[in-house]
């Protein structure tokens, strides 16, 4: 049996996929790009054909980057994000879930928000479902945008075969099978996986009860656990796409944001103890429990969603990283300022021109002294739970050069950081108290803003030993699928581990406390504002 194993990780704008040895080792990795359709402020579409192809590059490119072939691989994972896809056979013919000119567009991304109004009518229900998703279903979930597309285009419900978590999507893909994990189910289906169950009740009343009474055939009958081994492995025509082996183990797999749980909360042991922050285009909290906690305007508590035999919930922003960037780009320097960028992002940039005006980086705060950014361009996923809440800019002058850029960047790193605030602070009042946050993602990766984090929290950041944690969360799928690994809990312990440690600085407490206090305010406002 092969001695690497591959996780694959599919975020909004790339595909993403690394080779690790069984030790959690990283040998080679390779992305690919995806083509993403915007139109408006809510309207985000993909192709599933052309997101499997990036996948098929990137994994060709990780194997050569590895130096290895095909048959040393044991088994393979995938990780997405939590998009709607719709296929209309068991070929796979996309459905068109807009324009009917570009059938292709057969994925409602995750951060497409079309499905606002569903989701209200769906929380105006106020069933007991809605218990498991923080009481306040999100657009971002699929039943909302089921029920969009029900309402919108009906032949297209009507005339679906499947519709899959994009996730669940690859693994038929690779092997043919249809089930589903219990990953994507319960965390954005309403899947009830403590009691291995649908709530029809739900379906009958939301609008979906077609769905129900079909046995929830299109939506999955087969619901396994994260890792477990999916039909006979990958199908001739999947191992010639990807360049691996026939019949290659395939484990069922995670979100996004879930496979960057499992590739860091068990570095420390128990992952009780850890929260995981996953920060990328949007940022994702997960904390495991060994019982149930209701928080409102997180999501959950579900069952085995990430850790199996743990609950768990789900907090964060719908736009982190996306949200930097959106600010950024509102500066009249930032165009100055990418052009002095060279070869670096505009973060890295700035980071560094801020690194290089104070004497560490916790002193950084003080560049964003009377500059305070609620950076929810998108809504707020938690703790509020409300999609309407905008951004708030206060304290602009008439500056208009990159030191100015600076410090909106770092005002907007700080409301990063006290939105996770927010959230910790939710999950303390349900008596969820974790010590730590192990942090994930591409803009999670410096260490200014790790620095940050823990100085806007209060709480201990730790940085896992891999630059690749979501993907090695997605390798560790595969491993466990080809048996290599006993279970995901014996392959967190054994494959992830802390390289660095960032400890919050005391002496800008107060100053992070008063800026706390000065972004809740400011939140409310925006709040407020969006009801108007």
């Amino acid at each position: 049996m092969g001695q690497h194993v591959i996780g694959v990780d599919v975020g909004t704008g790339s595909a993403r996929a690394g080779v690790f040895d069984l030790s959690g080792n990283l040998a080679g990795t390779a992305s690919a790009s995806i083509a993403v359709h915007r139109e408006g402020g809510d309207i985000v579409e993909q192709s599933s054909e052309d997101i499997w192809q990036a996948i098929c590059t990137a994994v060709r490119g990780a194997v050569k980057a590895a130096n290895v072939s095909g048959p040393d691989i044991a088994g393979i994972g995938f990780d997405a994000t939590c998009s709607l896809v719709v296929l209309g056979d068991e070929d796979g013919t996309p459905l068109p879930i807009g324009d009917n000119n570009h059938p292709e567009r057969n994925v409602i991304v995750w951060m497409d928000h079309r499905a606002t109004d569903q989701a209200c009518r769906i929380n105006a229900t106020e069933h007991p479902v809605l218990r498991y998703v923080g009481g306040q279903i999100s657009p971002e979930m699929q039943t909302p945008k089921l029920l969009w597309l029900k309402e919108n285009r009906p032949e297209i419900f009507a005339g679906a075969w499947q519709f899959f978590d994009l996730t669940d999507f690859f693994t038929w893909r690779a092997t043919g099978s249809t089930a589903r994990s219990s990953c994507t189910v319960t965390c954005k289906w309403t899947y009830l996986a403590h009691e291995d169950r649908w709530d029809q009740t739900y379906f009958d009343e939301i609008g979906l009860g077609a769905l129900a009474n079909e046995g929830f055939a299109r939506i999955g009958t087969q619901i396994v656990a994260p890792g477990t081994a999916l039909g006979d492995g990958l199908t001739e025509r999947a191992a010639g796409e990807l360049g691996l082996a026939p019949g290659t183990p395939v484990g069922a797999g995670l979100i996004d944001a879930h496979a960057g749980g499992i590739g860091t909360v068990g570095a420390e042991g128990a992952p009780t103890g850890t929260l995981g922050y996953v920060f990328g285009t949007s940022s994702c909290t997960m904390t495991s429990t060994t019982d149930p906690a209701f928080v409102p305007g997180v999501w959950g508590p579900y069952y085995s969603a990430m850790v199996p035999g743990l609950w768990l919930n789900e907090g964060g922003q719908s736009a982190a990283g996306a949200a930097i960037d959106q600010l950024l780009s509102l500066h009249p320097a930032a165009e100055d300022a990418r052009a002095l960028a060279g070869d670096q992002s505009l973060p890295a940039f700035l980071s560094k021109r801020a690194l290089d005006a104070v004497a560490g980086p916790s002193d950084t705060v003080e560049l964003a002294r009377g500059l305070h950014v609620v950076p929810e361009f998108l809504g707020n996923r938690a703790p509020h739970a409300d999609p309407h809440t905008r951004a708030v800019i206060a304290g602009l002058g008439m500056e208009r050069d990159v030191d100015s850029l600076v410090a909106l960047y770092m005002a907007g790193l700080c409301g990063i950081g006290y939105g996770l605030r927010q959230i910790c602070a939710a999950q303390n009042d349900a008596g969820v108290s974790p010590e730590r946050i192990a942090i994930s993602g591409g803009a999670g990766r410096s260490d200014l803003v790790r620095q940050i984090l823990a100085d806007a929290t209060g709480l201990e950041v730790v940085a896992p030993e891999t630059d690749e944690p979501v993907l090695l969360g997605s390798a560790i799928l595969g491993a466990v699928a080809a048996g290599v690994k006993p279970s995901i809990g014996d392959a967190m312990t054994t494959m992830t581990n802390v390289a660095r440690r960032y400890a919050p600085t005391v002496a800008v407490q107060a100053v992070h406390d008063k800026r706390f206090r000065h972004f809740t305010e400011l939140q409310k406002l925006a709040r407020i504002g969006g009801s108007l």
